[in-house]
């Protein structure tokens, strides 16, 4: 079972670039427990966030890592920028690859949905089925749900060379029948959708 630590960290409006210079320098002691996969800044969407994304199999360790940082005077050396911070344990869906830093992107599409009580395990029987279909058309970074945080909600990323490549491939996998998975949709109740940018010494590019 492969664990992330996903945290987003909202900002003050126009101050990202200095929150990720800060981060940049941070090492770390940036994040909770684990290994750093992703620091991302948000593009399209729900603007001024800047998502970090760690491997993280202590659960441990993050627990009181994270409440390190909430009694901290300065979390994440940003208390003067910071408007709002997420701190949530995602496990990946059991047949997806767990993620690794390398150039995918640089276009992220991370979307968010929260599912019917009942949906989650026939959201990953679904996709288990769909999947590999979908990445004949464009690879899937991520699919995991939440332990932690509003339930019941799971998360997928999509790496894409520009937006218009996104524009394309997600036609195309609509056009090829490959996507979405059928019944997928009968098991949401809200969907969102945002664009994120690495910054440049995210580990994920």
């Amino acid at each position: 079972m492969t664990n992330y630590d996903v945290t987003i960290i909202t900002v003050r409006p126009g101050t990202h670039p200095e929150a990720l210079a800060r981060l940049k320098h941070a090492g770390p002691a940036m994040t909770p427990a684990g290994k750093l996969l992703a620091c991302w800044y948000s593009d399209l969407g729900a603007i001024n966030q800047v998502l970090l994304i760690r491997l993280c199999d202590d659960e441990a360790s993050l627990c009181a890592q994270r409440a390190a940082i909430l009694q901290s005077p300065n979390p994440f050396g940003l208390a003067d920028l910071i408007t709002a911070v997420t701190m949530d344990t995602y496990v990946s869906f059991p047949f997806i690859a767990a993620m690794s830093a390398g150039r995918f992107g640089p276009i992220y599409e991370v979307r968010t949905y929260m599912l019917k009580p009942d949906g989650l395990a026939k959201t990953i029987a679904l996709w288990r089925d769909a999947v590999p279909g979908r990445n004949t058309v464009s690879p899937l970074l991520a699919a995991m749900y939440g332990v932690t945080g509003p339930s019941i909600r799971f998360m997928h990323i999509w790496p894409y060379a520009s937006l218009d490549e996104r524009q394309r491939l997600r036609a195309k996998s609509v056009a090829d029948g490959v996507w979405p998975p059928p019944k997928g949709p009968d098991q949401l109740l809200s969907q969102q959708a945002d664009i994120f940018l690495p910054a440049d010494f995210s580990p994920m590019q």
